[in-house]
């Protein structure tokens, strides 16, 4: 059961520590002054809706999101939102393959290079299907999360930072709202696509309790550390390299690596949801369908990483509340469907 719900917390804090959250864009975006108790909020709402939508994704041992989709918004909603999830997972991985351009010409690399150097590997580890993209999950991942966690709590005792200093100001608490319904779609698109996978109830307590946890503890650090660093946000399109200017080069090599694989394992997670919704109609194998999205997501990638997330994201997350809503009301309007 452990090791099963570790797996499913892995995929699902893989889709959502990618480049916008890893480089501290989207955090900044939502949160940044008096979101303390945003993010706590922020922390319970995504717990509790991992575990709805894997429950009914269990309940109903789905491999796709769709009926998913359709037990909580209902059948009327299920084709207009739909069309949102395909829409919002395609240009999810092309801000990720943006993002990976943006990451590389930190080094001066050509920003065609970035965009290559991730679609191939994305490509590669379709080869193996669902397996594939857990196992990368499983090993990659823990190390994104400590050596982020190492950063930002190394950049507090050195810059001799309190965590707490900023707890009394309160003022942005209802950011925790448009910021969970942002992630609802990924959310639905993503476990939706597991339930046939699922073999206890007991994973999905470990999925959903423990990202929850992992999740609002590094945006929780990393806020209060993008706070202290505010003035100087506005001079880099990704904030982590503002604070890693205060770090040796060989820092700011190992968290760029780190940021690289967190836009990978979200751009995985992305195209293995929307591809997962249109495989049933096309009869290819998944590394065929992953190679031809991704070759057509690639001239989208010009619109520059940095302007995909300012403009996208905050409209995603205030029509996804409708979103959100049901699925808080699906357990009520169900209560002896979720136990």
């Amino acid at each position: 059961m452990w090791k099963a719900g570790f797996k499913w917390m892995f995929l699902i804090i893989g889709s959502m520590i990618g480049a916008g959250y890893a480089s501290g864009r989207e955090l900044w975006q939502f949160f940044g002054h008096g979101s303390s108790m945003a993010i706590l909020l922020f922390t319970i709402l995504f717990s509790v809706s991992c575990y709805i939508i894997l429950s009914i994704s269990f309940q109903h041992q789905t491999s796709h999101y769709v009926p998913v989709l359709r037990i909580i918004v209902g059948k009327h909603l299920t084709g207009l939102y739909d069309m949102l999830i395909l829409f919002y997972l395609f240009t999810t991985t092309v801000i990720m393959i943006a993002g990976s351009g943006a990451t590389l010409e930190a080094y001066h690399f050509n920003y065609w290079f970035g965009i290559a150097a991730i679609a191939i590997p994305i490509i590669l580890t379709f080869v193996w299907d669902i397996d594939g993209i857990l196992s990368i999950n499983s090993l990659i991942l823990p190390l994104l999360i400590l050596g982020l966690s190492y950063v930002l709590i190394l950049f507090i005792m050195q810059q001799d930072l309190s965590l707490t200093s900023h707890f009394h100001e309160q003022q942005n608490w209802m950011a925790a709202f448009p910021f969970t319904a942002l992630n609802i779609i990924p959310l639905i698109a993503v476990l939706g696509a597991i339930g046939n996978h699922i073999e206890k109830k007991g994973e999905i307590w470990v999925a959903s309790v423990g990202s929850g946890l992992v999740l609002g503890i590094i945006t929780y650090i990393y806020n209060n550390s993008l706070i202290q660093i505010s003035e100087d946000i506005l001079l880099y399109e990704i904030p982590l390299f503002a604070i890693l200017k205060h770090y040796p080069y060989k820092m700011f090599l190992f968290m760029t690596i780190l940021l690289w694989i967190a836009i990978f394992t979200t751009a995985l997670s992305c195209l293995f949801g929307l591809i997962s919704r249109i495989r049933e109609r096309v009869s290819l194998p998944l590394w065929m369908l992953a190679f031809m999205m991704t070759i057509f997501m690639v001239p989208f990638t010009s619109f520059g990483f940095a302007n995909l997330i300012k403009y996208l994201y905050p409209i995603y997350g205030i029509l996804n509340l409708y979103a959100l809503s049901a699925v808080f009301v699906y357990p009520i309007m169900n209560r002896y469907k979720i136990e």
